[in-house]
């Protein structure tokens, strides 16, 4: 039977400002990216998203960004490779702390926003990201672009990597994610992105922009938890993927 992994980014609140449907999202997922507090949240809200986590039995992974609150870490940051590999480091503990006094695991590590895009293409940036995790934690699954130099640098750096896809967002002809500034960057149609996800994951292709079927591996699936569908997309999903006989689990037992 096939094995996909679920998974959504969490934790993205920030003092005030609440962002996402965290306690309903993680009814139907396997893994979670908690943000760190450098793109969005902060100790409190980290605390309580690792509670959320445990209480539903969602794999726990690290969402580290660039120190960018005001622009949600989608803002491109001309930091060194050295600076980057600090940030995700300084990061990874912070989350790892919480999970340790919640006593769960912690999984995987998933690059934010302009971090994950600048790294999908740049082996240096990606290898500084792969170097950071493997010195705190060489156990720990990097979660990346399908067929980026994430990939590349994960294997160099020895770190298990697990390929990902999404299911609201368009793709280039070379495997990147269509900016979102650009025109036709995000799925809006549910059942088209349903169809896409199924399409990657039991056939390994999927429509770039350009109208040409790119070859595509999927271990585990993207979501979004913030919006107003959110959570009747996650439960779609779910019950699209399980109708296919396609077994969602975390990456610990997909990689």
């Amino acid at each position: 039977m096939l094995k996909v992994d679920l998974n959504c980014d969490m934790g993205e609140s920030f003092g005030a400002y609440t962002l996402g449907l965290d306690h309903e999202v993680a009814k139907y997922i396997s893994s979670a990216n908690v943000a760190c507090g450098f793109h969005a949240s902060d100790p409190v809200v980290m605390e309580k998203t690792v509670s959320i986590l445990k209480e539903n039995g969602v794999a726990a992974g690290a969402h580290p960004g660039f120190p960018d609150l005001m622009g949600f870490g989608r803002r491109n940051l001309n930091a060194s490779p050295a600076e980057a590999k600090a940030y995700v480091q300084y990061q990874i503990g912070a989350l790892w702390a919480f999970c340790k006094a919640r006593d769960i695991p912690l999984q995987h590590v998933k690059p934010h926003g302009a971090l994950y895009n600048m790294a999908g293409k740049d082996y240096a940036l990606s290898r500084a990201i792969c170097e950071g995790i493997a010195e705190v934690d060489d156990r720990l699954i990097l979660l990346g672009l399908s067929g980026s130099q994430m990939r590349k640098a994960a294997a160099d750096v020895g770190l298990r990597f697990a390929k990902e896809v999404f299911a609201d967002r368009a793709y280039e002809a070379d495997g990147s994610l269509v900016a979102r500034t650009k025109a036709g960057a995000m799925i809006t149609d549910e059942d088209e992105a349903i169809a896409r996800v199924i399409g990657m994951v039991k056939h390994g292709k999927v429509k770039a922009l350009t109208g040409e079927e790119i070859e595509i591996e999927a271990n585990s699936v993207c979501v979004h938890g913030d919006g107003e569908k959110a959570l009747a997309f996650v439960q779609k999903i779910r019950a699209a993927l399980l109708s296919e006989n396609i077994e969602i689990a975390p990456l610990a037992q997909i990689v």
